[in-house]
């Protein structure tokens, strides 16, 4: 019943932005960490951001200062602005939210479809 749907990737030129945006669909009690993994050719999905319930953020280093997470509550909506754009950012961009359906007593991660990224001159 819970469902994440993400939108917003597509083609841009180097130095240009994106805004990925993800929401979380379904009967939802609380929602933890959210965040953005992402996984380019020939190598293993990475952990780009993640924002907790109280608004604490990390990132991947090769990202800071050119990306932000940030996320809007009454939206259940995570949000990832993507500035500066680079080659190496290209890659299929995951949705993550750790989060409790209502009724449950417990966490679930729940990931979104993927959204394609692809920065190229």
């Amino acid at each position: 019943q819970v469902q994440l749907v993400e939108s917003g990737g597509g083609l841009v030129q180097p130095g240009g932005s994106l805004r990925l945006s993800c929401a979380v669909s379904g009967s939802i009690f609380s929602i933890n960490v959210m965040g953005w993994y992402r996984q380019a050719p020939g190598k293993q999905r990475e952990l780009v951001a993640a924002i907790t319930s109280g608004g604490s953020t990390n990132y991947v280093d090769s990202v800071k200062g050119r990306f932000t997470i940030s996320r809007d509550n009454a939206k259940n909506t995570v949000y990832l602005q993507m500035n500066s754009l680079k080659p190496e950012d290209t890659a299929v961009y995951y949705c993550n939210v750790n989060a409790a359906p209502r009724g449950a007593l417990y966490y679930t991660d729940y990931w979104g479809q993927g959204t394609q990224v692809t920065v190229s001159a």
